[in-house]
């Protein structure tokens, strides 16, 4: 079994972009993007409404981090704690060396190559850290940006669930993505 610890926090750095602690004061950016129908267009859960929707959030982030259940990060660029973006690694199986992976960014941040950077710091340390064996994706079929960034970073399809998730009124279809720990030589 993994016996995960998030403290100290570990910040991430690319040298262009750091993936760091997410805090209060991201609360007003956290409320932005996930009031956003653009960026929740394929994150299959009720927009915020309110900043108590963001201070919520926040608490269970903190939550998971504390229980080390789950950990997220702020994307922000190297000298700019504006966050512009979330990673995270969640929902781990510790007794199976699993963790699934999630992700968001500003639109005005998209085809810059920044979530592919953050990409390979958080599966870096998933891998290389935290001795996972598997990193998940579940995602919205028709979110063809991140089946491209998936498959970019050698996750393949494993699964489609048909209709395996209720949402706003509708049965919504889940694709289900893996990628294996490299094998050392």
């Amino acid at each position: 079994m993994l016996d995960i610890s998030f403290n100290p926090f570990p910040v991430l750095s690319s040298g262009r972009i750091t993936l760091r602690k997410i805090t209060n004061n991201d609360a007003a950016r956290l409320f932005e993007f996930r009031s956003d129908r653009e960026v929740m267009k394929y994150i299959d859960r009720p927009l915020a409404t309110s900043m108590d929707d963001a201070y919520a959030f926040l608490k269970k982030i903190d939550d998971s981090l504390e229980t080390s259940d789950g950990i997220s990060w702020a994307i922000a660029l190297e000298g700019d704690p504006q966050m512009i973006g979330t990673m995270g690694l969640w929902r781990f199986e510790k007794e199976n060396h699993r963790a699934e992976i999630g992700y968001m960014l500003s639109p005005a941040y998209h085809r810059k190559g920044i979530m592919q950077e953050a990409f390979y710091l958080v599966i870096d340390y998933g891998f290389n850290v935290l001795g996972l064996h598997t990193i998940e994706a579940k995602i919205n079929p028709g979110n063809q940006a991140s089946k491209s960034l998936l498959e970019k970073n050698g996750f393949i399809r494993e699964g489609y669930f048909k209709e395996n998730f209720f949402f706003n009124g509708n049965f919504l279809d889940t694709a289900v993505y893996t990628l294996f720990r490299p094998v050392q030589p």
